[in-house]
């Protein structure tokens, strides 16, 4: 299965992700390479399956976990005052979730649905460490495995 999050996936396993944050028991947590709102990750499956539904019950319950893990990190680490996870696997036909924060101060027609309708990834802050450093560095220490 030859696509972006395969392509992702070796690339943590072997060490060269530029936007790795940690591997969990289930895969991997990445910041987006891209930034549409500030503090966006993504977490990996790892092995690469196309859906949530080839797991075991117990593999679901895990991929789960670790998902939420992160957006609790997340909350713990900034101001969000909410997390969205969207696990679509339609692009890119491999299971992964965006984890993405919201803030209070969004604007209305923003806050109101889901941020991937309503927020531009193509014009969309790149990911930067000078910008997001910190928040990388404060999500490795909380989320050590």
């Amino acid at each position: 299965m030859a696509n972006l999050i395969s392509e992702r996936v070796e690339l943590s396993r072997v060490g060269e992700n530029p936007y790795l944050i940690t591997k969990m028991s289930s895969g991997w947590v990445v910041i987006g390479d891209v930034q549409p709102v500030w503090g966006y990750c993504v977490f990996l499956a790892d092995p690469v399956i196309s859906s949530i539904t080839d797991l075991s019950e117990a593999e679901r319950v895990q991929y789960s976990l670790d998902v939420l893990r992160v957006g609790d990190a997340l909350l713990e680490v900034t101001n969000f005052y909410r997390i969205n996870y969207e696990t679509l696997c339609n692009t890119e036909p491999a299971l992964h979730t965006h984890i993405i924060p919201r803030f209070l101060d969004e604007p209305d027609d923003k806050r109101g649905l889901p941020a991937i309708m309503k927020y531009s990834w193509p014009e969309a802050e790149p990911f930067s460490i000078k910008v997001h450093g910190e928040l990388v560095t404060a999500l490795k220490q909380v989320l050590k495995c």
